[in-house]
């Protein structure tokens, strides 16, 4: 029965048409953003931002799940409601990050390791206990002549099965996160290359440590060039580099793909999705798991300004309906002049 509700969340939380608001920034994380609006990062402001962005008006068509970060989920809306009972009454499933950074790796320079295994079984539990259904760590890979190295890729594996094995047996959807960074000049074939070797490590460690793929999610960068690279492939490349790499390394069994938008602006991480899309249809849904590429423009229109939240919440409604019709491969730039014109 256990199995079978996190199958059931698992499918859910890539239904048709619907994607993952990512609300999960720590509080630097976070901070940064604020600074960049000429806001004071303090509890009440993130409250007051995140509850902007819960109760927009009818998100719940496109927003499937809500990744929260670990203060945030123990905050409530001005009215008292805490924020997993606010968005399960519209039917949007309460997630959380669960994972405590990345930190050096030992003994390998540049390269760094996601920690926060130690006590996750009685996290995991309170989490449950706070409304969680689903959860998310991330593990981080750079691109360089020499990176990642087999041992970064391993240990990271290591680290995100034994996350995946612990999130099952507390009846909690795993996503599982591993980004290669698009920082660099690396080709779009050097991308492929190691979000190949990447998938095959994780693969090989969740079937080792028995985590059943039918209850997770995969949440994995596109395959892209370098951002700083001379030549940057176009979303037809983008979208066929990218599902030459998953057909070859994500199991059938997996319900769904949720890609993360990395460093891409707002439109690019909605075209790219579109076009993988328009190829379908495929073994799993592909869906988005969007923070920044979803928050951006609700965040610059609201400005920390009580006057501004209508607006902040049409910004933010918009950029998920276009990720929406990017789930079926209906999107177009110019439905961006809705944006404008409402």
């Amino acid at each position: 029965m256990a199995q079978n509700d996190l199958h059931e969340t698992a499918k859910a939380l890539v239904a048709e048409g619907k994607g993952i608001l990512a609300a999960d920034e720590s509080t630097g994380t976070i901070k940064k953003r604020f600074d960049s609006i000429g806001l004071e990062s303090t509890e009440e402001s993130r409250r007051a931002y995140r509850e902007l962005l819960f109760t927009t008006p009818g998100t719940e068509e496109y927003i499937s799940g809500v990744i929260l970060y670990d203060e945030t989920i123990r905050q409530s809306a001005s009215d008292g409601t805490p924020f997993p009972k606010l968005l399960a009454s519209k039917g949007i499933i309460p997630g959380i990050k669960v994972d405590l950074g990345a930190k050096p790796l030992a003994l390998s320079g540049g390269e760094t390791i996601t920690e926060g295994l130690d006590g996750l079984r009685d996290r995991l539990k309170e989490y449950h206990g706070l409304g969680a259904r689903f959860a998310k760590w991330r593990a981080t890979y750079s691109i360089t002549d020499s990176l990642p190295s087999d041992y970064c890729i391993w240990t990271n594996a290591h680290a995100l099965a034994r996350y995946a094995a612990l999130c099952e047996e507390a009846g909690i959807v795993p996503i599982v996160e591993p980004e290669v960074l698009m920082d660099g000049i690396h080709t779009i074939e050097q991308s492929y290359h190691v979000t190949s070797r990447v998938l095959k490590a994780l693969y090989t460690e969740l079937y080792d440590q028995r985590v059943d793929v039918e209850g997770t999610l995969l949440k994995p960068n596109m395959v892209l060039s370098g951002y700083d690279a001379a030549e940057r492939a176009g979303a037809e490349e983008v979208a066929e580099w990218t599902l030459k790499c998953f057909y070859k390394h994500v199991p059938a069994a997996v319900p769904g793909i949720v890609f993360l938008s990395g460093g891409q602006s707002d439109e690019d991480a909605t075209a790219n999705l579109n076009a993988m899309n328009a190829k379908g249809p495929h073994p799993w849904q592909l869906s988005f798991s969007y923070g920044r590429a979803l928050q951006a423009p609700a965040l610059k229109a609201w400005g920390g300004k009580p006057e501004n939240v209508e607006a902040a919440q049409h910004a933010y409604y918009h950029r998920a309906k276009m990720n929406s019709a990017a789930r079926s491969g209906l999107y177009a730039p110019e439905l961006e002049r809705e944006a404008v014109t409402a």
